[in-house]
């Protein structure tokens, strides 16, 4: 059976040199971690907030750590101190919260805001319009100790190719225009964070420079 390290290193040989890939290790142990680790993996991400410090305090400390899942306000000040990059910023009030926590700490956090485009009722984040007016309104410039560097998405957990290859083109668009329109001048909005282990080849063909992969790598969460 090939370890998380080997099978990091055939992904990232098949991946453009302008795409990073962010293995999500939910679920998982930290041995199977620290393999992925030993063989030059920097970036991982959890969506839950005591695993990621629970991992974060035993593991070094040169991990890039990503947070993406349904982030609520009241944790973000256990991350604040160290995470890398807030994947799923979906109101506000959320970002507002960490903008304050990392006021706190003295840092500026990178964020992306969540766009829903999946059919899923479940998925959290802004509609389309809703994320083009939100960034349009400007609230977010007031935030000093925040910086939105670009979008993420999922598509829907389906077999339709062309469905989950819509779905990512929305995303690419809407990248592009707001780019243009209100991020021209800023080098720092430039992620596009969609594809998982199912999907990543088709959401790199619509822009992806930034893909989450777990149980390609890691094999079936271990609850």
């Amino acid at each position: 059976m090939k370890t998380p390290s080997q099978i990091i290193k055939e992904i990232k040989q098949t991946l453009p040199a302008d795409v990073k890939l962010v293995a999500v290790s939910k679920f998982h142990p930290v041995s199977m971690i620290e393999d992925a680790y030993a063989g030059g993996q920097r970036l991982f991400a959890e969506n839950h907030v005591q695993e990621l410090q629970q991992k974060h305090e035993v593991l070094p400390n040169d991990i890039e750590w990503h947070f993406i899942g349904h982030l609520q306000t009241n944790k973000v000040k256990y991350i604040a101190p160290y995470v890398h990059l807030i994947h799923a910023v979906d109101t506000h009030k959320l970002l507002v919260e960490i903008n304050k926590q990392a006021q706190k700490n003295n840092r500026v956090i990178d964020c992306l805001l969540e766009l829903h485009v999946a059919q899923e009722e479940t998925k959290f984040g802004f509609s389309a319009d809703e994320m083009y007016d939100y960034v349009r309104q400007g609230e977010w410039r007031q935030l000093e100790n925040v910086r939105i560097c670009g979008l993420m998405c999922m598509a829907s957990n389906v077999e339709d190719e062309s469905q989950i290859a819509n779905e990512f083109q929305q995303a690419e668009n809407l990248f592009k225009r707001l780019k243009q329109d209100f991020f021209a001048q800023e080098d720092s909005f430039s992620i596009r964070s969609w594809g998982m282990s199912d999907d990543y080849p088709i959401a790199i063909k619509y822009g992806s420079n930034m893909i989450r992969v777990g149980s390609r790598i890691f094999g079936p969460r271990v609850y």
